[in-house]
């Protein structure tokens, strides 16, 4: 199978390839091993027959139960379920609907942006969230054999997802601008998506302010990526410490994920 970071899914967002990029020590993630991804609803025939062809074998749902009751998951054929949580509620306001956030927020220029912030500093000190990524740990750790893919996705596949990719590369040992640059990539990856909401707002004659601000929740900004990192700083001094102390992952537990995802 062709080597590709984006994937053709037709009917989702965001489904990505974690392969191929190269760590500090030399070593490359494995292909058909790792996908970042948007929401499992809705998916074409063709798109399922796509993931399950490529081998995935897991699926963790980093959603609220929210966002699972009004979007359940299709689970490829033979996959393993993991329902996993990172809030309680949807945070990221990925459901939303665009009256229900204008209600609700205070809106300026710069209010999706902050929220957002608020939202990736949730992620790194609520223990509800530090949980949630040690049990997607547990779930990386049993996909040992060969063939077999793991799929972690959120609503949108950004903010959720996007850290959990960014807490299992570094736990990889891959270099901070390869990860900033994976997290980045959610931009072109969902551009057409973001760009149709942008769209229909203005077809709704929203004022800009509210645009700009839904703008800032649909995307990702390396000021979010920055608010995460600052307070695992604040918590732990380093996102080594921060994956042993708060994720609690083990000189084992890092050696065995390099065994099973590097080449």
């Amino acid at each position: 199978m062709e080597q590709q970071r984006l994937l053709p899914i037709s009917s989702g967002i965001n489904f990505r390839e974690l392969g191929g990029y190269t760590t500090q020590d030399g070593k490359t993630t494995k292909w058909n091993k790792l996908i970042r991804s948007g929401k499992l609803a809705g998916l074409s025939t063709d798109d399922m027959t796509f993931l399950e062809n490529y081998g995935v074998k897991y699926d963790v749902d980093f959603r609220s139960p929210e966002e699972k009751s009004k979007f359940p998951d299709q689970v490829p054929a033979n996959a393993e379920y993991t329902f996993d949580p990172v809030f309680p509620v949807d945070e990221t306001q990925s459901t939303k609907q665009t009256d229900e956030l204008q209600r609700k927020m205070n809106i300026d220029a710069t209010s999706g942006l902050v929220e957002m912030r608020r939202v990736y500093r949730d992620v790194i000190n609520q223990p509800h969230a530090q949980k949630a990524y040690r049990k997607f740990f547990d779930v990386l750790l049993s996909n040992s054999a060969t063939n077999s893919a793991l799929l972690f996705h959120c609503t949108a596949g950004k903010d959720r997802t996007g850290m959990g990719a960014v807490f299992l590369l570094s736990a990889l040992n891959v270099d901070e601008d390869t990860i900033k640059a994976d997290y980045l990539l959610t931009n072109r990856a969902s551009k057409s998506f973001q760009d149709g909401i942008i769209m229909d707002l203005k077809l709704q004659n929203k004022n800009s302010a509210f645009i700009q601000s839904i703008r800032a929740l649909q995307s990702v900004n390396i000021s979010y990526y920055n608010s995460a990192m600052d307070e695992i700083k604040k918590l732990s001094g380093s996102m080594d410490g921060y994956l042993r102390e708060y994720l609690q992952l083990t000189d084992h537990d890092l050696t065995d994920l390099k065994s099973i995802y590097l080449e």
